[in-house]
């Protein structure tokens, strides 16, 4: 697969990006790529994650429009009927022979952002901007999908021996599709697993690899319940779902931190009321919670919850909570990381190669890696650098092209060289 069709695809992917849940025409795009590989088995939607294991799904309504959108693009229709009810993502397996199971993990959701519209920013500039107005690739997805499907060409071109499993994750924004995969039972099997992400704030022509330091991280869904009233004329009848809320938030930045390691707390989304003279009887609070390690994150979950509490309590209101997602912490292991450093070292473009560094942020790559180690395997989070003119998640993001051939060939190299060595 050359590089213009490989920046084709991932052109293609960027002009239609698909928040969590709701990668239809994405999921879609991917089996067309698949079904041309002929590869040996391919699973779609339903059957390529345990569903019951789902977490941050959207309403019903909102499903149904972004599946509507992807039938109106020319979706195909027989495999939008497995996707319906926003089951999405896809499993693509590589039989050559015998040898260990290999997996390589991508994410493949778009953010819930406006992409600019500069004629300085290149998807505007060379007409590939995001079609869907307030959706964007703004952390590289479509280049992870792009180097999955780039890696299964080259991997059944190569002399590895052994069974590749490509998996194409949705939902990893709201950290809620990992752990449908980890759960499915087609990691049950896998030896070795990597996962990419490209930049992270390394440029192109870099390589990690190995990166470590994924915060655990909880989200916190709170609802406020109170009692309205009018706020001139009869004040004290009301139960105050604000002043509850508002205490929550002053709480919840107040919880200590432990001498154990990094813990974060953000109350990410307030809102509640009606109007100025009416005592709010509800209010609604998103949070998350994140630690160093799953045992902290579980530590700032346990205070997050009772600062909750605590405070409807205190404004005779109560409290509905509920956890929207979340996602453990994971190393990458030694045995992986050194193959992967030197494939990289040998691969044109690659000019220099870090061994490790910290992400310190959140990744439900995390699931599938735990799950693997947990099983006797070895798992392995891979950075590509890529220059981004704009930072991850900003409505200026894009990837430097050149670094999809570099993430497919290392990648590639990788699984090659593990499937002879077997660290």
């Amino acid at each position: 697969m050359n590089d213009d069709t490989l920046v084709s695809l991932r052109r293609d992917l960027h002009r239609k990006p698909e928040p969590a849940w709701r990668e239809f025409y994405t999921t879609a795009r991917i089996v067309e790529e698949l079904v041309a590989l002929d590869v040996d088995d391919l699973y779609v939607g339903r059957d390529a994650i345990a569903g019951e294991h789902r977490m941050g799904v959207p309403e019903t309504a909102e499903l149904e429009a972004w599946y509507e959108r992807a039938r109106a693009a020319g979706a195909d229709e027989a495999v939008l009927e497995n996707l319906e009810g926003g089951y999405t993502g896809a499993v693509a397996v590589l039989e050559q022979g015998d040898g260990p199971t290999v997996g390589l993990r991508v994410d493949i959701d778009g953010l819930p952002r406006e992409e600019s519209d500069d004629p300085e920013h290149v998807p505007a500039a060379e007409g590939f901007r995001s079609e869907h107005e307030g959706a964007m690739h703004a952390c590289g997805h479509d280049a992870h999908a792009t180097i999955g499907i780039g890696v299964l060409d080259a991997v059944r071109e190569s002399d590895f021996t052994g069974t590749l499993k490509v998996f194409f994750q949705p939902a990893e924004e709201v950290v809620g599709g990992g752990k449908s995969m980890a759960k499915s039972e087609h990691l049950a099997d896998v030896d070795y697993l990597l996962a990419v992400h490209v930049g992270l704030d390394h440029p192109t022509g870099e390589v990690v690899a190995g990166i470590d330091g994924f915060l655990a991280v909880s989200h916190l869904e709170a609802t406020f319940s109170g009692e309205s009233a009018h706020a001139g004329a009869r004040p004290e009848e009301g139960r105050n779902a604000i002043q509850a809320l508002a205490t929550a938030v002053g709480n919840l930045y107040a919880i200590p931190r432990h001498a154990d390691g990094v813990t974060r707390v953000n109350a990410g989304i307030v809102e509640g009321g009606a109007a100025a003279n009416i005592v709010a009887e509800e209010a609604r609070l998103v949070a998350e919670v994140r630690g160093e390690t799953t045992e902290l994150m579980r530590y700032m979950d346990e205070k997050a919850r009772r600062v909750l509490e605590s405070a409807a309590e205190m404004h005779d209101c109560d409290v509905d909570i509920e956890t929207g997602a979340e996602a453990p912490s994971a190393e990458s292991d030694e045995g992986l990381v050194s193959i992967v450093a030197d494939v990289a070292g040998e691969t044109d473009g690659i000019e220099s190669v870090l061994e490790r560094d910290v992400l310190g942020g959140s990744e439900d790559a995390t699931f599938l890696m735990r799950e693997v180690q947990e099983n006797g395997g070895l798992a392995c989070y891979v950075g590509v650098g890529t220059d981004h003119p704009g930072g991850h998640h900003t409505a200026t993001f894009d990837v430097d092209e050149e670094s999809i051939r570099h993430g497919v060939d290392t990648l590639a190299g990788a699984i090659e060289r593990i499937g002879l060595e077997r660290p």
